[in-house]
């Protein structure tokens, strides 16, 4: 980390535009830590007590290593739900619930929430929030909110002023510099079928390449990353391939597919907005992976503020592997024996499809939760208005390696009564191998034909 830190240079987009926000000054940085978490959370905690004052979080300084660092204990595996709520009494609980999971209350008669203690268990590492306190009185949106300069690794608003800045810390939150996944993508039909697809992909910030950032090759790269599918056969060899690029208005996203049967390493310009997605039979977006991605550019962002909901947290129990897939899906959802819901405070932004622009969606609602700046809920709405498909993000702190991230996100669709998970590993022999430094040749095309052989 220590090493992350240092070399990491500060992203100084050359961009000739004025800036659409103003950083914070050294005064309001300084409640960072304070009254503020270091990621700039409230720290107190909400006046009835249901949402506790933030104390440090799961760590590895606080917390018993684990014998696994992908899969890591359960540190509340003796505790039980402190109530359920279920399509007999969700009206009770409406002010502290999004449409979209109203609406699954409304449609399945079996669903639940099983609501347990909060638990704000969130935390990085010391060097990580020294980062982030400085991106405070650096950081600025350009280009309309659609580009950040003055910007290192991770975080740049955590003092956010307005929509964009929110959503640029989702964008750009951490999720460990280095991860290699091993998981399992299962598009569910209305009856309850579904065919497993497996994966692997890789996430690595430049920072952590062998040899670090390079000024110039990794200008304006955000990440780069891998996926492979390895089944079912009709998939296997099909490999993806992106440079995530910052400023995506100034340089678009550079993406690449190797298709098994063409046998080829083609462009996918494609790879973004609503373009489609490989494996998921038509659930998702491109965009919509890790909740959302990719360039803000085709929606106006409004924050609306903050507000308490229901979210899930601490999802320890899908990472079970005593359970089977089988165990885990159901018709309509997901089995709620293997669910955590706690009452967070979250951050809810509006997003609308700005005049001209195209997009299946033309409203989003976004839930961010403070203590992480990660989307934890997203109620999605039609070209006509109506509420068409809610994604929810199953989170877990990694306290192994400071890195609050998920272990599985689904999106449902509210009309067909179909739903995509994704990041399910039950099944796998592993599931996520942290800090493994790769070198930048793995991300260029050749590597990549050579991965989908």
């Amino acid at each position: 980390m220590k090493k992350y830190i240092t070399t990491a240079s500060l992203l100084m987009l050359s961009l000739v535009t004025t800036s659409a926000s103003a950083k914070v000054s050294q005064e309001e940085a300084n409640k960072l830590g304070k009254s503020l978490t270091p990621l700039g959370a409230k720290m107190e905690a909400n006046a009835a007590g249901t949402i506790p004052a933030w104390k440090g979080g799961l760590t590895s300084k606080n917390t018993t290593k684990s014998k696994n660092s992908g899969r890591p204990d359960n540190p509340f595996s003796q505790e039980k739900s402190l109530f359920e709520i279920t399509s007999a009494n969700f009206n009770e609980y409406k002010a502290n619930l999004s449409a979209g999971q109203i609406a699954m209350f409304e449609k399945y008669a079996d669903y639940k929430m099983p609501i347990y203690k909060t638990k704000r268990t969130a935390a990085y590492s010391d060097e990580l929030y020294d980062v982030v306190k400085k991106n405070a009185t650096t950081a600025e949106l350009v280009q309309s909110g659609n580009g950040i300069a003055n910007f290192d690794t991770a975080i740049p608003f955590p003092i956010a002023q307005n929509g964009s800045e929110v959503i640029w810390n989702h964008i750009t939150r951490y999720r460990g510099g280095t991860a290699k996944r091993f998981i399992t993508t299962i598009p569910v039909q209305s009856n309850g079928s579904f065919v497993p697809v497996k994966m692997n992909d890789q996430l690595v910030w430049p920072e952590f390449l062998k040899g670090g950032r390079d000024a110039k090759k990794d200008n304006n790269i955000l990440f780069y990353y891998l996926q492979q599918i390895t089944a079912p056969a009709r998939l296997t060899g099909t490999a993806l391939m992106v440079h995530e690029t910052i400023d995506q208005v100034k340089e678009a996203r550079k993406a690449w597919v190797y298709n098994a049967g063409q046998r080829r390493v083609r462009r996918a310009p494609n790879v973004a907005y609503d373009g489609p997605a490989a494996g998921v039979d038509g659930l998702r977006t491109a965009d919509n992976f890790d909740m959302y991605n990719g360039a803000p550019d085709r929606y106006n962002w409004k924050l609306v503020g903050k507000k308490e909901l229901y979210i899930p947290y601490n999802s320890y129990n899908l990472l079970d592997t005593t359970a089977k897939y089988d165990d885990v899906i159901q018709k309509g959802h997901l089995n709620a024996d293997y669910l955590r819901y706690e009452l967070h405070r979250v951050w809810q932004v509006e997003a609308t499809l700005k005049e001209g622009a195209r997009h299946i969606y033309a409203k989003r609602t976004f839930f961010i939760d403070e203590d992480t700046w990660g989307a934890s809920v997203i109620d999605q709405y039609d070209g006509r208005g109506e509420l068409w498909k809610l994604s929810e993000a199953h989170n877990i702190q990694y306290y192994d390696v400071n890195t609050p991230w998920m272990v599985a996100e689904t999106i449902h669709d509210l009309n067909s009564g179909r739903y995509l998970v994704t990041g399910l590993s039950n099944e796998e022999p592993a599931f996520i191998t942290w800090g493994k430094k790769v070198k930048r040749k793995d991300f260029s095309t050749s590597a990549l034909r050579r991965l989908g052989r």
